[in-house]
């Protein structure tokens, strides 16, 4: 595992290098399209969001959708059915419990169902400016593949990234690492012989002699 100092300077590093841009910070856009985005692409997260928010652009709206209406929108992010069900109970939890108004603290968005640690503090950190580390696939395994952190839970992730990084920068690292994991630091076949953190990197160190890093997606 590496040192504190070394891996601050990674992180700071990749959220240098690799920053993500995000086309919408509107909280209801952020929270519903952060639910679209399980298990599929980008790609297809902006095309079905997009689809959605066109037909319904406000937590009002989507609360009183029908779900098989939703379902031919979001089809393209997989898992529709259960995503279309999802998206409209969040709107109308919404729109019940908050008055149509996404809340701004962990506590209040985590108690929308089928709204993880994760989702909510992406929605903090994207749309309400409020430092937060949100930890998903990619963080976690590219912080542990790395040596950053030693952990076996997104959740322990998270404190551990916390106590690593200066809270200025909670806010830009999930886009940063996502980006990172989606360029050079993939699942599997990382590609080692191009990034610049080998040298520093527990897992390029094991895979000096390889040219593009091990197939194993559990590293």
């Amino acid at each position: 595992m590496l040192d504190k100092q070394t891996s601050q300077r990674i992180l700071l590093d990749i959220i240098k290098l690799y920053p993500r841009k995000h086309k919408r910070r509107d909280a209801f856009y952020v929270l519903i399209s952060t639910v679209l985005s399980q298990r599929t692409k980008d790609a297809n997260t902006e095309r079905a969001s997009n689809a959605l928010f066109r037909k319904f652009p406000t937590a009002y709206e989507l609360s009183k959708a029908k779900v098989d209406e939703v379902e031919k929108l979001i089809k393209s992010a997989g898992m529709y059915r259960q995503k279309a069900k999802r998206v409209i109970q969040i709107a109308q939890e919404i729109v019940g419990r908050y008055g149509g108004r996404v809340p701004d603290t962990l506590e209040n968005l985590v108690k929308l169902k089928g709204v993880g640690r994760k989702t909510a503090n992406i929605v903090l950190a994207v749309s309400f400016g409020i430092p937060a580390i949100a930890v998903d696939v990619h963080v976690h395994r590219i912080a542990n593949r790395m040596g950053i952190v030693k952990t076996k839970k997104p959740e322990e992730t998270e404190v551990a990234l916390a106590e690593i990084l200066p809270k200025k920068y909670w806010t830009r690292l999930n886009g940063a690492m996502v980006n990172f994991g989606q360029k050079i630091c993939a699942p599997r076949n990382p590609m080692c012989s191009v990034c610049i953190f080998r040298e520093v990197c527990s897992y390029g160190q094991r895979n000096a002699s390889g040219d593009s890093g091990s197939r194993d997606a559990r590293s």
